[in-house]
């Protein structure tokens, strides 16, 4: 039977809960060494954008932009097609133990969790890994330990949840297997940057969500902590299927964390001359919740969130679509920010956003 009670799940989490209000602030990167952002609104010649028309344009020489950077793969045209490795039934949940094809001839691993009984189509999540969680043991919830089960955790909410396996093998040797993930793909696709590979994955993860008859392919949202908060922050602003994102102490600025790593963006990224609130504004009108603990993210990736407000604004969508949350309690994920992101999906997958 579904557990369709996530308030009292949520409450249950936490007896710190303070629901979508702010916490506290800490800071723990130097304010003075935040780049000034570019203003979104303005386009070719330095002319306004006051209108939705003029920024979708704008919006599209932005989009071209970051996706020529990237070296952006082209999608697998081909509906994955899901093999099934092992399967467990924990407390009313179906957890099985996937592979399917990423790339065509590559094959990708994932958990796909969601509870027994399905009577109607069910919101679905694509819930990315951190890097210390590589065999998504921890997120997936077949092992406990210091990682939140985000997967297991939002079956057990109703949702249908996919939790597929970042290509730099984390788990086998650090940051050695992924220089040699990063290399062996860069020779399949010469140009392409890591993050480009990431999103293709990410995107893919949608695909295997898109095709169960049991998600409802209009209430598919994305979240992820540290190496999964960046890549769910990209797969919002470039994947028009992902409606709502949570992306928790990835380093919201190309300063704020490691984005020059090769497996990311590269140095060349310091050279680029833009910035990722650019990024952040593809995201827009989607609800997006940025969580900081002070650490990647905080008070201090304010300015990011306000840059794009004003083209939420265009959209007529409430400021509160796009939010900070700082519990200010380092790069961990801490009681409060699991509250948050189960509230923010039930709130815009469930509820409509009431």
């Amino acid at each position: 039977m579904i557990n369709i009670n996530r308030r009292k799940f949520i409450a249950a989490i936490t007896q710190a809960g303070v629901g979508l209000a702010a916490a506290g602030i800490v800071s723990g990167f130097p304010v003075n060494n935040i780049k000034k952002l570019a203003p979104l609104l303005t386009g070719p010649g330095g002319n306004p954008i006051t209108t939705l028309a003029k920024w979708k344009v704008q919006r599209g020489i932005i989009k071209k932009r970051w996706l020529d950077y990237l070296g952006a793969l082209t999608p697998n045209p081909v509906p994955p097609i899901l093999r099934v490795i092992n399967e467990d039934r924990p407390e009313g949940l179906i957890r099985q133990l996937v592979e399917y094809e990423g790339e065509p001839g590559i094959t990708v691993k994932g958990y796909l969790l969601r509870p027994q009984n399905i009577k109607e189509p069910l919101p679905g999540i694509v819930a990315m890994h951190s890097t210390s969680d590589g065999e998504m043991k921890y997120i997936s919830g077949v092992e406990q330990g210091h990682i939140v089960a985000f997967g297991y955790n939002l079956a057990k909410q109703g949702f249908v949840v996919f939790c597929p396996q970042c290509f730099l093998r984390w788990h086998e040797n650090k940051s050695a297997s992924a220089l040699e993930e990063v290399a062996k793909f860069q020779k399949r696709h010469p140009g392409s940057k890591g993050m480009a590979k990431m999103l293709f994955d990410a995107q893919r993860a949608v695909d295997v969500l898109d095709s169960l008859e049991i998600v409802d392919s209009n209430r598919i949202g994305a979240m992820g902590h540290s190496l999964g908060a960046k890549e769910v922050f990209y797969l919002g602003a470039f994947d028009d299927r992902v409606k709502v994102i949570v992306s928790n102490e990835g380093g919201i600025g190309i300063d704020f964390s490691n984005w020059d790593a090769p497996w990311y963006l590269g140095e060349g990224i310091h050279d680029f001359g833009h910035q990722h609130h650019e990024v952040l504004s593809l995201v827009a009108p989607k609800p997006f919740l940025l969580i900081g603990g002070g650490s990647a993210d905080g008070e201090f990736s304010r300015p990011y969130i306000e840059a794009v407000k004003p083209v939420y604004g265009l959209y007529g969508k409430n400021q509160g679509t796009v939010k900070l949350l700082n519990h200010g309690k380092g790069h961990g994920v801490a009681p409060i920010a699991e509250e948050w992101t189960y509230k923010w999906m039930e709130k815009y997958l469930w509820l409509n956003g009431t």
